[in-house]
């Protein structure tokens, strides 16, 4: 089974895939697409340098890497930010893969990226990619919210699990903390935070108060993130 996990910056994205990489019975890749991304629209990122430098900026290639057979009996969990789906990156790849998209209301989104990174627009968060590419699924894909992650981590994913046909397995529970071999190269600006957990955090607490920009980005995305969660894995 090859899972595509669609997400955005700041959304409980790398837990997750920290979380199936623990089983025994998977393989994980990060954020494959994220060279190809950086190369196509000239961004500047941190670490923009070493990522070009450590995967294939030819979206072809990676599509072709995704798509090659895994061991039997192995299964793939793909972590993907939605945003790197720009003009000139396929899509119909993703008609072959389990999709699921993980989703986090925008306030709490926007209010973690813009304190890493400056003035983000709303094509460099991921909701608007969202919304679109689970459009392209048809409507098939499962939708689950980072917070009811939080608040039941078992309960999410064995629903999850169950969802997508995927034998439950409680190692994607807790993991050691730490880096792991299948970080990215930019692992060293964005994940230091998961490397000193052990397994998912709590409960959230209210939404942030955002002001100015800020506020006004968490709105523009609000009416994409509700039509997802709308449709979001409940149990």
């Amino acid at each position: 089974m090859k899972i595509a996990c669609w997400s955005g910056p700041r959304n409980l994205s790398t837990a997750m895939m920290y979380a199936f990489d623990n089983r025994p019975d998977f393989t994980a890749v990060d954020e494959p697409f994220y060279a190809a991304y950086l190369a196509r629209t000239g961004r500047v990122h941190p670490m923009g340098d070493a990522i070009l430098a450590a995967q294939p900026q030819d979206p072809a290639e990676v599509v072709a890497k995704l798509a090659a057979p895994e061991p039997e009996g192995r299964h793939v969990w793909q972590k993907h930010m939605a945003q790197h789906m720009v003009p000139g990156v396929p899509r119909d790849w993703i008609r072959d893969m389990v999709n699921v998209f993980l989703i986090r209301h925008p306030a709490r989104v926007v209010a973690s990226f813009a304190a890493r990174y400056d003035r983000p627009g709303l094509d460099e968060i991921g909701f608007v990619q969202q919304a679109e590419l689970y459009e392209l699924t048809g409507g098939t894909a499962v939708v689950i919210d980072a917070a009811d992650i939080r608040r039941d981590p078992e309960g999410m994913l064995r629903a999850l699990c169950d969802a997508i046909g995927l034998g439950w397995d409680p190692s994607v529970l807790a993991w050691r903390a730490g880096p792991r071999a299948v970080d990215g190269v930019w692992a060293a600006h964005w994940y230091d935070a998961v490397h000193r957990s052990t397994g998912f955090a709590g409960a959230e607490g209210p939404l942030p108060d955002l002001e100015g920009d800020a506020a006004a980005l968490a709105e523009a995305a609000l009416p994409y993130y509700e039509r997802l969660h709308a449709r979001r894995l409940t149990v």
